[in-house]
């Protein structure tokens, strides 16, 4: 029923809002410009995770504090400024995921029940500044959709810590739901597949390999029980069924570590490089673990490891989108939506 039953209140007693059902596709964060204070800001609250970062607190609190956040905010506010939408004057994951939730609630605007929103783990908009809204605008169910298709401690666990934490607040809390990884789920792998095949028919040069980019994480994350490298092995592998390609044509890499740990294996970084050099002269990048375009795609694959590659003797590099707010990707968060609101809607 859309709205609650106030039949046995007094008549001066305030009338509660309608029911609702909120849906909040969370990403994981941007800065809010690229200055040096801006980008300090955001990577104080992104590194101060005890999910991001499990080393020994009172060390990691002198490394981050005397050295990180001196020397990075700098160098990183420059590399997001290779890739800012100066139109908009915000980085594209921000863009992206406003596109993401804007199409979603344009689909389910039929239902009026359904409030759709968007927040970012680290930065604006806060996840606690939207959950709020949606129990002020009468959600007392609301589902949060980490938009991670592979299940990580430091990605999904941090978003589900967040909004309980944002719950702890709340006097009237509304029922929550975390909607799980989707890096099995056949929509999400036939989207992906056709996003492959569409880009590569577009292509001048037919790529001698391709690699399929994840994010990394240390060595020591997988060693304690996350189930993260599994589900990119997993990915991978019904990727490659799908296009009938071997682990030659499609291999899986890790990208963007930090720090002196050892981190899931093989680099992307290096492994480009090694490729170059055994005479690969075109290949081609997907990031099948970013459900949008990033920092990390946009400029550490697409600028960075074009350059690598091009440097070590390689010559045609294509790095291939996101599913972003393509038809196929808001197809897969439709798909995750369905599965997860059952018995809600």
């Amino acid at each position: 029923m859309n709205t609650r039953d106030t039949t046995h209140l007094p008549p001066d007693h305030p009338k509660l809002p309608p029911r609702r059902i909120g849906i909040l596709l969370v990403n994981l964060g941007t800065p809010d410009a690229t200055d040096y204070w801006s980008m300090r800001r955001y990577l104080k609250e992104f590194l101060s995770d005890r999910r991001v970062i499990e080393t020994n607190r009172v060390l990691w609190w002198l490394i981050l504090n005397l050295v990180i956040l001196t020397i990075r905010p700098s160098r990183k506010g420059r590399d997001y400024d290779k890739i800012w939408n100066k139109t908009l004057n915000e980085s594209y994951l921000k863009t992206i995921t406003r596109a993401q939730s804007d199409k979603i609630s344009t689909e389910l605007a039929s239902d009026p029940r359904l409030m759709v929103d968007w927040a970012m783990r680290y930065g604006n908009p806060s996840m606690p500044s939207r959950l709020d809204a949606m129990q002020k605008a009468g959600c007392d169910r609301i589902l949060v959709v980490p938009l991670y298709p592979q299940y990580a401690a430091a990605t999904t666990a941090t978003v589900a810590d967040k909004a309980f934490e944002a719950l702890g607040t709340m006097r009237w809390q509304p029922a929550l739901r975390i909607a799980p990884a989707y890096y099995d789920y056949p929509v999400y792998i036939e989207a992906l597949a056709n996003s492959i095949e569409e880009s590569l028919a577009k292509l001048t040069f037919k790529p001698d390999v391709i690699l399929a980019s994840f994010h990394g994480m240390p060595q020591e994350y997988l060693e304690k029980g996350d189930p993260y490298y599994c589900q990119c092995h997993v990915t991978a592998r019904l990727l490659r069924d799908r296009l009938k390609m071997d682990d030659k044509q499609l291999m899986l890499t890790f990208q963007s570590r930090f720090g002196p740990t050892e981190w899931l294996k093989p680099y992307t970084d290096k492994t480009v490089e090694a490729l170059a050099k055994s005479g690969v002269k075109n290949l081609a990048i997907i990031t099948p673990g970013f459900s949008s375009d990033c920092l990390e795609t946009l400029e550490e694959i697409a600028m960075e490891n074009a350059e690598i590659f091009r440097h070590a003797g390689g010559e045609n590099f294509a790095a291939i989108p996101c599913l972003n707010d393509s038809p196929g990707g808001i197809g897969v968060i439709r798909d995750v939506l369905a599965r997860e609101l059952q018995g809600w809607v």
